[in-house]
């Protein structure tokens, strides 16, 4: 019996098509699809008979696992339990694209490979399938990997139940693969991201300052040491709000004092928290007490990486008793401008360290 092939649109699947296939794999079926790397084989990843079957076709040794896809950065603690601030910046660098990650699986012993496809049809099934995806190659172990639907069916017609055709792979080679699993970072596979590049994101420190909505201090502070350290091209800087529902820019008041410094903040926009960018994080800059307990009660293991930022200082008196910068919202330009002020010496310390 020859396999079902279905045509879809690369960039505007249509989503009936999708939910049929989507369905096949719920079902047990094994389904030839694209990628932005090369063609794939999705199966259930819950359903041992599929992945038995997987094997089979593909000829492949049952000690040798199968990576997995996934829609969103988000869902990766489904599956580990690492929080490596290494792991959350290459997938946020390189997510969605052609970056496979090992870590340690929440099995017991075990390990797995993630990544999430840059490709909308390979998107569209992940989510459609409501199930996690187990997805190699579509070829023969040892043989070249297919970068279009009839490489694929060269070998695999007959054997799985539908390949859906999304025209060429845009890249036509392997995904990068790197281990993750171990104390110092091993590339199993170099693919399009290069090495170079992978060991370029990881030698970068990542500082994200903290406040309420984001428009003011942490814009402040953020901007500041994005000034500070604008010719070392080794820090990355960010800023975000733990009551931030909708984007808008930095205060009227904000953007003033901090062009009196020469520098412009109108391109801000508000950020809400984020779990994988504070996983990521090198240093984690809240402005008061009640931010670091809001980050923690998010994300408990970055709790060594967070800081009050006004620990950093020094007018002159010793130790502040009073350790959280408050809110100049709603204040004169003279509380923005003496906020500034104490930001930017606790920024002009904490560059120095870093």
């Amino acid at each position: 019996m020859k396999t079902e092939i279905i045509k879809v649109h690369s960039g505007l699947p249509d989503n009936n098509k999708i939910a049929y296939c989507a369905n096949v794999i719920r079902h047990g079926g094994l389904v030839v699809f694209p990628t932005e790397t090369v063609y794939g084989i999705a199966a259930d990843y819950s359903n041992k008979e599929a992945v038995t079957r997987l094997y089979e076709v593909k000829k492949r040794s049952p000690e040798k696992p199968f990576s997995v896809l996934i829609s969103q950065k988000e869902l990766i603690s489904n599956y580990t339990r690492s929080t490596s601030s290494e792991l959350y910046k290459l997938i946020n660098e390189f997510w969605p694209g052609p970056l496979t990650v090992v870590v340690k699986s929440r099995e017991e012993g075990k390990t797995i490979g993630i990544r999430i496809p840059d490709n909308v049809v390979a998107l569209s099934l992940v989510r459609e399938a409501r199930c996690t995806l187990a997805a190699p190659s579509a070829n023969l172990e040892g043989c070249p990997p297919p970068s279009t639907c009839e490489e694929a069916l060269k070998d695999l017609d007959g054997l799985v139940d539908v390949a859906l055709d999304g025209g060429p792979a845009r890249i036509g080679k392997g995904s990068t693969v790197v281990d993750l699993t171990q104390e110092s970072l091993n590339i199993l596979r170099e693919g399009s991201i290069t090495k170079l590049q992978i060991e370029s994101v990881l030698k970068r420190k990542t500082i994200i300052f903290i406040c309420t909505g984001n428009s003011c201090r942490s814009v402040m502070a953020d901007y500041l040491m994005k000034d500070i350290v604008k010719d070392r091209g080794d820090v990355d800087v960010y800023s975000a709000g733990t009551g931030v529902f909708l984007h808008s820019t930095a205060s009227q008041e904000t953007i003033a004092v901090l062009r009196e410094k020469g520098i412009d903040a109108t391109p801000h926009i508000s950020m809400p928290l984020d779990s994988s960018l504070l996983r990521q994080a090198d240093l984690i800059f809240v402005m008061t007490r009640g931010h670091r307990a809001q980050v923690l009660e998010r994300v408990p293991e970055v709790e060594t990486k967070v800081y009050l930022l006004k620990e950093f200082y020094d007018d002159g008196n010793g130790l502040q008793s009073n350790l959280d910068i408050p809110d100049p919202m709603g204040g004169s330009h003279q509380m923005y401008k003496e906020c500034l002020d104490v930001i930017e010496g606790c920024v002009r310390k904490v560059s120095k360290l870093i």
